[in-house]
C-alpha cells in the first residue's frame, strides 16, 4: 500500500481543511443549540465540491476515489462532525441511487444533493428492530401505478430535515426477510409523512427521529432498484459508510487532542508545564497512538474498496473501534484541562456527545464483532448462533 497523497488529493484536502477551519470551527458550539443544519453552509460546501465528490461525474460528482472522501471526510469532521454528517450520508444514498435508480431520478437528486442544495437521509431502523435490520416491517402494498406506505420508521438522522428519503419497505411477507424488501426514494413533504425529532444527547445539529407513513403514495418511478433488492443494496453501502464513520469519529478526537497537547505546554503545576510529567504526557502519547491505527485501518479499507477487494470486516472493525478510541480520547482530554474542561465553554463535552451516538448507530458494537466473526469463521462455524441477515 502506497501511503502517499497524489496532488489532486493534497490540493483536495487542503482546501476542504480551509473551509472547515474558516467556516465551520468558529461555530461548533453555538450550532448545537440552533439544532438543526445551517443550508448555508451546505451550499458552500457543495459549491466547493466537498458533498458526493466520490460519485460518478454524470450524476453530478466529482468521480474521485473513496480515499480522496475520505481526505475529505476527515477535514470536515476536524471542525464539526456534524455537518460531515451530510457528505457521508450523501456518499451512502448516492451510491445506492448511482447504482440502482432509473438514470433521471438518479441525475436530478444526486445533482442536487451533490450542490448542497437538498440533503438525503435513509431511512432502515424501525422500532421493534434495530439490530436486526431484515425484520422490518413497513408495509409497501403494491398499486397500479406504484406504492403505498404504511409504517413508521424510527432513530432517522435527518428524519425532520431530509428533502429526500430513501425507505426501506416489505413488499414480500415477512418470512422472506433480506429477501421481501424495497427501496424507495420518498420525498420528505410527500402527504402522509409525518416527521418527529428527539431530543438527544449529542448530534443536536443533525437530529435524530421518526417517520410516520400514513397511505403514503409513492410512484413506481421512484422505486430504486428491482422489488426484494433493497437489503442487499443497502448493506453493501455499509461496508463503505462505515469507514467514513470511522474517520468521522478519529478526526473529532484528533481536535481535541491537538488542543491538549497545547492546553499542556501551556498550563504550569509545581513550578513546572503539565508536558514535563510523564503522568500527564504518556496518556497523551497512548491517544496518538490509537488515533493513528484506527485511522489507518479506515484507510486501509477504503483502498481496498477503491480495489474492489472484499473490506466488510475491515470495515465492521472501523465502525465498533473507532468511535470507541474516538470516545476514550475525547473523555481523557477533557479530564487533562481539569475543571474548565468540564464546562460547557470548552468543546470536549460537546465532541464526546456527539461521538457517543456513532457507538450506536449504523451498527452497533456486537453486530460489527458478529460481522467479523462471520467474515473470519464462516457461516458454518457460526451455525449456533444467530447472525446479522
Amino acid at each position: 500500500m502506497d501511503f502517499a497523497l497524489s496532488d489532486e488529493q493534497r490540493a483536495i484536502r487542503d482546501m476542504a481543511e480551509r473551509f472547515a477551519g474558516d467556516r465551520l470551527a468558529p461555530g461548533y458550539l453555538a450550532r448545537d443549540d440552533q439544532a438543526e443544519l445551517d443550508r448555508g453552509l451546505v451550499r458552500e460546501m457543495g459549491q466547493l465540491g466537498l458533498i458526493g465528490a466520490e460519485l460518478p461525474v454524470g450524476t453530478g460528482g466529482a468521480g474521485a476515489d473513496a480515499v480522496t472522501a475520505g481526505l475529505i471526510m476527515e477535514a470536515i469532521s476536524h471542525a464539526d462532525m456534524n455537518v460531515a454528517y451530510v457528505p457521508m450520508l450523501t456518499g451512502l444514498v448516492g451510491a445506492i441511487l448511482a447504482d440502482h435508480a432509473p438514470d433521471d431520478l438518479a441525475r436530478d437528486t444526486i445533482g442536487r444533493a451533490c450542490a448542497g442544495e437538498i440533503l438525503l437521509g435513509l431511512a432502515l431502523t424501525e422500532p421493534a428492530g434495530g439490530s436486526d435490520a431484515a425484520s422490518l416491517r413497513l408495509s409497501a402494498r403494491r398499486t397500479n401505478d406504484g406504492y403505498v406506505l404504511n409504517g413508521e420508521k424510527t432513530s432517522i438522522s435527518l428524519a425532520a430535515q431530509a428533502d429526500e428519503i430513501l425507505v426501506f419497505a416489505r413488499t414480500g411477507s415477512t418470512a422472506e426477510r433480506a429477501h421481501g424488501i424495497t427501496a424507495l426514494l420518498v420525498p420528505g413533504d410527500t402527504p402522509g409523512l409525518e416527521r418527529t425529532g428527539f431530543d438527544d444527547v449529542g448530534s443536536r445539529v443533525v437530529g435524530r427521529g421518526s417517520l410516520f407513513f400514513d397511505d403514503v403514495r409513492v410512484e413506481d418511478a421512484r422505486r430504486v432498484g428491482p422489488e426484494g433488492a433493497g437489503f442487499r443494496q443497502v448493506m453493501g453501502g455499509f461496508d463503505y459508510s462505515r469507514a467514513l464513520i470511522g474517520l468521522q469519529c478519529l478526526a473529532t478526537a484528533q481536535a481535541s487532542l491537538s488542543e491538549t497537547w497545547e492546553h499542556v505546554g501551556d498550563r504550569e503545576a509545581f513550578g513546572k508545564p503539565l508536558a514535563a510529567f510523564q503522568g500527564v504526557t504518556f496518556p497523551l502519547a497512548e491517544a496518538e497512538t490509537m488515533l493513528e491505527a484506527a485511522r489507518l485501518l479506515c484507510y486501509k479499507t477504503l483502498w481496498l474498496r477503491d480495489r474492489g477487494q472484499p473490506h466488510t470486516a475491515e470495515a465492521a472493525m472501523v465502525k465498533w473501534w473507532a468511535p470507541k478510541v474516538a470516545f476514550d480520547v475525547v473523555h481523557q482530554c477533557l479530564l487533562l484541562h481539569g475543571h474548565s474542561g468540564y464546562s460547557r465553554d470548552l468543546a470536549h463535552q460537546q465532541r464526546m456527545r456527539d461521538i457517543l451516538g456513532l457507538q450506536i448507530g449504523d451498527g452497533t458494537a456486537q453486530v460489527q464483532k458478529l460481522i467479523i466473526a462471520r467474515e473470519r469463521a464462516g457461516r458454518v462455524a457460526l451455525d449456533r448462533t444467530t447472525p446479522p441477515a
